[in-house]
């Protein structure tokens, strides 16, 4: 098939050997995979982009034991990961997928960097989130795509899901974790301005010629190195087409109903059907059935694409599959601030940039600490959960702001003014003028502040314990002591910004097995039905054990499912 074809929306087949719905990460290995076994592929994709929500992710890919942490003589065990999950996941845990994962992790990263334009490097140090449970890994485990120069893709590149805009600079320069560490220290090192004026003079050059930045960091690297071998191998992805349901004989899956353009299609599948689509996370009528804070009226916001609604588990539920209702947790949380916008506010994640840090802490609308502000996103959405909280303030002294940022809002040199102007950050002389103006209780806040600074100065925190494990400090300030992660609030004036339940993408999905393969309620598989990625139940069972756990399964299991589909294929007779 022609490489042409491979971003369009047109050129329908009326069948292919196996079919793919959804074009993130998972999709993308899936049908490259299948496709180098020797099938016939198509992609379809509900949106206008390809990329999915893997276009605007971090990119972690959480892969225990991978041939990247080999190479550069770390060490690592299959068993050592497993009992790391199995603490986290409880009497919850599918052991079947997790072996699964576990041996074809390491099988998956050799076959991309030997076949595709995929390539990975480690990251030498990158903690679990729960460094301190058994078979915890302080590094290694987490890949990352290497940076893509986009200008492979060609005219393709205008098609591929563009980086969310607040998470970029000067007009769409992306930054990488190591970009990132620079830019902070871009005022107090030459080496670190040095490196932010090449990094600018780069994009500055792109702009001349491009809508977009062309270096691709993180999950836009991701998805272009994989886009590019789908591109090369002739995979054809079909835009703005939606599917609409699944044709099932009685037997088997046989094809899918797609809709584009106004128009309803069957394209018949001889192999199968794989569901790649991301989830439900933008279903609000979904969240409000499986989500405890979103039924009791909690405001709810999502960062995956608006697309992802959850139209490929709906199908697959109505051929008898059985969706998971068991995870300790729906989806994977994160803590979201909303941006003032036109007409309606957008919603950005405390991940991992300011939380952490010294002279910040988090409290609800009594005024009071609720938790450890140093936990992981997911962790401290489950504890905004736990302590019925629908929203609660970040706060923070005008040292940190200026030295780390604050949410959307960047360190020095970059101005504060517009975010002050639009109310989404708050500021005060002092915290009970800060109190008043967020609306908690001046003297409560005001002795939470001054409890917290008492100790945080000699690097303690009683109360909740920030700062007091490796992937707490790693998140932190290392040029801060004797504690990373803490400093008193001691610079005036402070700051605050308001904080609501969110997610990264949801975490219950279809039954499979280990090949990937969709179960019916009897747990038998139905045949010619795949699922990988958001659609598949995360094998973290609602957990979440660290960087890159769900971008490392959906490749996986997308790896497996292709080379199942074509196992599958060659034992087929020929009719």
């Amino acid at each position: 098939m022609s490489g042409n074809r491979a971003a369009s929306a047109a050129g329908f087949a009326e069948g292919y050997d196996l079919i793919v719905v959804g074009s993130g990460a998972a999709g993308m290995a899936a049908a490259i995979t299948a496709r180098l076994g020797g099938l016939d592929v198509a992609i379809v994709e509900k949106s206008s982009h390809y990329g999915g929500s893997t276009a605007v992710s971090g990119g972690a890919i959480w892969i225990p034991d991978n041939p990247k942490m080999r190479d550069a003589g770390m060490t690592d065990s299959k068993e050592a990961a497993f009992a790391y999950l199995a603490s986290e996941t409880g009497n919850r845990m599918n052991a079947e997928l997790v072996h699964a994962f576990l041996d074809a992790g390491p099988e998956m990263v050799r076959f991309f960097e030997e076949n595709t334009a995929l390539q990975f490097e480690h990251r030498a140090y990158s903690p679990d989130y729960h460094s301190d449970l058994p078979g915890a890994a302080l590094g290694g485990r987490v890949i990352d795509a290497r940076d893509y120069d986009g200008r492979r893709l060609g005219a393709h590149l205008e098609r591929l899901r563009p980086p969310i805009g607040d998470f970029t600079v000067f007009g769409g320069m992306m930054l990488n974790r190591i970009d990132i560490g620079h830019f902070l220290k871009m005022t107090r090192s030459v080496k670190s301005a040095l490196y932010a004026l090449r990094l600018l003079a780069r994009h500055a050059r792109d702009r001349l010629s491009y809508k977009r930045g062309t270096r691709l960091v993180l999950g836009q690297a991701l998805a272009g190195r994989l886009a590019e071998t789908v591109i090369e191998l002739g995979i054809p992805v079909h835009l703005e087409t939606a599917l609409v349901s699944l044709v099932h004989d009685g037997d088997a899956v046989q094809g899918v109903r797609v809709a584009h353009q106004g128009e309803e299609r069957i394209i018949s599948a001889r192999g199968g059907v794989v569901l790649a689509t991301g989830g439900f996370p933008q279903n609000i009528r979904k969240r409000r059935g499986i989500m405890p804070h979103v039924s009791a009226g909690a405001p709810h916001y999502s960062m995956s694409p608006e697309a992802s609604t959850g139209d490929a588990i709906d199908a697959a539920l109505g051929v008898g599959a059985a969706l998971v209702e068991t995870n300790s947790n729906a989806a994977f949380w994160a803590p979201v601030s909303l941006l003032p916008g036109d007409g309606c506010a957008r919603p950005f994640p405390h991940l991992f940039l300011d939380r952490a840090k010294p002279g910040v802490i988090a409290v609800g609308q009594d005024g009071r600490r609720f938790a450890n502000e140093a936990l992981s996103y997911h962790d401290f959405v489950q504890a905004m959960i736990a302590t019925g909280h629908h929203s609660v303030w970040l706060v923070c002294d005008h040292r940190a702001l200026r030295r780390y940022g604050f949410g959307a809002v960047r360190p020095f040199p970059a101005p504060i003014g517009s975010h002050l102007r639009s109310g989404y950050l708050k500021r005060g002389r002092t915290f009970a003028e800060l109190a008043e103006r967020i609306g908690v209780p001046p003297a409560v806040l005001t002795e939470t502040a001054e409890t917290f600074n008492a100790a945080a100065g000699a690097g303690s925190d009683p109360a909740f314990g920030k700062g007091s494990t490796e992937y707490q400090t790693y998140l932190g300030d290392p040029e801060n002591h004797p504690n990373p992660c803490l400093r008193p609030l001691d610079t005036a004036p402070y700051y605050a910004i308001e904080l609501f339940a969110g997610d990264i993408g949801t975490s219950t999905g279809l039954s499979t097995n280990a090949h990937g393969q969709v179960l019916d309620g009897n747990a038998v598989p139905i045949a010619g039905l795949y699922a990988c990625g958001n659609d598949m139940n995360s094998i973290m069972a609602g957990a979440y054990p660290g960087a890159g756990i769900t971008l490392g399964p959906a490749l996986t299991f997308g790896y497996i499912v292709g080379r199942h589909a074509a196992a599958g294929s060659r034992q087929r007779p020929i009719s």
